[in-house]
């Protein structure tokens, strides 16, 4: 076979093959932790957000602003930095403490400053097309008094092919009309050890 033909014949080989190919999908339960990569996960969002929000709708500012208000204080989420080396989608953490927040029963919530908007511009088209009746009154919405913003850190070990990763996420409840931190949480749960095997030529 000479080589022009044996060329012809490598790439045809090379399209069947790849051609042959296939996928294969397991369904599998959504609490199972996984690690494929060892960076920061779907595991990792819920343990800390479970164990955060518990802290913080037990904290005494929350008891004291029910006893002596009689009612429950409106929370918002605000923002949650992304202070480490790796790409986090922060607002899937945003959302995980909004839904496990309102879920506790300890607090009221209000939209969020980007959710709010898409709510006003409703609100303004019903005063033009919708009936007396039914037009949702302008400047009557609910003030948040408190604003739960925070960050996820991390910090790494690394020597030959192992590396230590350790995350450190914190939170805090801050009171919107004078600035005083009322609670700070710190989650340090997460530490993963990765070791990447060694590939030798």
């Amino acid at each position: 076979m000479n080589k022009k033909l044996f060329v012809v014949f490598a790439c045809v080989l090379m399209v069947i093959l790849t051609g042959c190919q296939s996928v294969k999908v397991d369904r599998i339960d959504a609490e199972t932790a996984i690690d494929l990569s060892g960076y920061w996960n779907d595991t990792d969002i819920r343990i800390v957000a479970d164990s955060l929000v518990k802290e913080c709708v037990n904290a005494p500012a929350i008891e004291n602003y029910i006893r002596n208000n009689r009612m429950l204080p409106v929370v918002i989420v605000g923002t949650f930095r992304n202070d480490t080396d790796e790409h986090i989608d922060t607002s899937i953490i945003v959302k995980k403490f909004e839904t496990a927040l309102i879920n506790s029963g300890k607090v009221d919530f209000v939209a969020s400053s980007s959710e709010r908007q898409e709510i006003r511009d409703e609100r303004m088209e019903q005063q033009e097309w919708a009936s007396e009746e039914t037009a949702k009154r302008l400047a009557n919405e609910y003030g948040a008094d408190f604003m739960l913003i925070g960050s996820v850190k991390t910090s790494v070990d690394m020597v030959d092919n192992k590396t230590v990763r350790t995350y450190f996420v914190y939170a805090e409840l801050i009171d919107i009309e004078t600035n005083r931190k009322l609670w700070m949480g710190e989650n340090s749960e997460i530490k993963k050890l990765v070791t990447k095997s060694a590939f030798r030529g």
